[in-house]
């Protein structure tokens, strides 16, 4: 396949108001290894290569293990490997990515309302949505991975 455009060359200001969002969400309640956790997640669905190999260099970087990310893309059959709040994280990513099939239920989202409080469920809803619009560039463009 040939090289295609990158978008932060040819939309510098669109790029820039998605990056701002990543800024955003970086300042927000959510811890930082819980960020990386849904990016990754949010990214292993959309099947973006670039997005999962960045974030999971990031993920390690911050302490992850190697094992904890083997088990994300199947963490239904390894709970007790992820915290309550995390698994709580990986069903809403997986939820509002695949929007397709009605979004974020009322049950998960009332569970993150006891869990999280409103502020906090709509940080993570804004870095669920963040991750799935980079992940759109990522495999638009068919950006590989930078190893």
């Amino acid at each position: 396949m040939s090289a295609r455009l990158k978008v932060g060359k040819v939309q510098p200001e669109a790029y820039k108001a998605l990056n701002a969002l990543d800024v955003y969400n970086s300042k927000s309640g959510i811890d930082k290894l819980q960020r990386e956790m849904i990016k990754i997640r949010a990214s292993q669905i959309n099947g973006c290569a670039y997005c999962v190999n960045s974030h999971t260099k990031d993920a390690l970087k911050l302490g992850e293990t190697p094992q904890r990310i083997f088990l994300m893309s199947v963490w239904r059959e390894a709970k007790n490997v992820f915290s309550e709040e995390e698994q709580l994280l990986l069903e809403m990513t997986e939820q509002i990515t695949l929007i397709h099939q009605h979004g974020l239920s009322d049950e998960l989202y009332e569970k993150s309302i006891r869990l999280f409080g409103e502020e906090k469920t709509a940080q993570i809803i804004m870095a669920i949505i963040t991750i799935n619009a980079w992940n759109r560039i990522g495999v638009g463009l068919n950006m590989e991975p930078e190893l």
